[in-house]
């Protein structure tokens, strides 16, 4: 579906069901250079299981308009519009990697609006490496090879993410490209790793946090080891940790651990 967010179309996966007001609400908040189709297992799941689901494309990402957000900040005040957009008074947040800080400074910002956070594949400081800023921004295609190296453990998922046969590295350089060229006039790669090493407000966020925390992280992530999360988690008020065998692409190489993970935290 398509909401008007603060003047721009915001493009919202519901899993193939209308989304229904009487019902509890997720939102899935990707990361870097991807879009709402990283969490196609679980937005599914989630929407034939009794709940409003809304995995957005961030704006100027994929099928959104307006323009992509250039802070952590800029992008919560995009979740919060979503949410006074569909007058949603209270959901439960889900974000992975550049999306779990997103997440986060959203249900800092109205912790009253926020039922259970989850946190997948983060850390803070979420610190990119300089060679890594000047490929996405001087040479995004080696970059994409440099990601997919450094966020997958495993070469093939179990069946029940993409279907036997997936190719994990191929199937996400493809995505990726697919996202930096459907923004011709900004390379969201680079601005959505800027972004990201910039953010300085983790541990004030974390403080002001007032929901259920679950910090979902893969023992192989290379992009953000689980150790690298403990910043955050020592903060949350009422946080638990989940390792999967996985690395920084949980959603598809751990598709199933992700799923039952997810659906507990968000059942109490």
């Amino acid at each position: 579906m398509i909401i008007d967010v603060q003047g721009a179309p915001l493009y919202a996966y519901t899993g193939g069901k209308p989304f229904d007001p009487a019902k509890r609400t997720v939102v899935f908040i990707h990361g870097v250079l991807n879009d709402h189709s990283v969490w196609i297992l679980q937005s599914r799941y989630m929407a034939h299981h009794g709940w409003n689901v809304l995995a957005i494309d961030q704006p100027g990402h994929g099928k959104s308009g307006g323009e992509a957000p250039t802070s952590v900040e800029d992008a919560s005040r995009t979740v919060l519009g979503l949410l006074d957009a569909l007058k949603i008074e209270k959901a439960a947040l889900v974000g992975h990697s550049f999306g779990s800080l997103i997440a986060l400074q959203t249900a800092a910002d109205a912790p009253e609006r926020v039922s259970h956070l989850v946190m997948v594949g983060t850390a803070y400081p979420m610190k990119v490496s300089p060679a890594l800023l000047d490929a996405s921004l001087n040479q995004p295609m080696k970059a994409i090879d440099m990601v997919n190296v450094f966020s997958h453990s495993t070469l093939a998922p179990p069946p029940s993410a993409l279907g036997p046969g997936t190719w994990l590295h191929g199937g996400s350089k493809a995505l990726m490209r697919r996202v930096l060229a459907s923004n011709p006039r900004v390379n969201v790669f680079h601005r959505g790793f800027v972004a990201c090493d910039r953010y300085d407000q983790g541990e004030q966020a974390m403080d002001r946090v007032q929901c259920p925390t679950l910090f979902l992280l893969g023992t192989h992530d290379q992009m953000t080891p689980p150790k690298a999360a403990q910043t955050l988690s020592r903060r949350a008020q009422h946080g638990q940790t989940v390792l999967l065998r996985a690395g920084h692409s949980l959603m598809t190489e751990a598709p199933d651990g992700v799923l039952d993970a997810l659906f507990r935290f968000l059942r109490t």
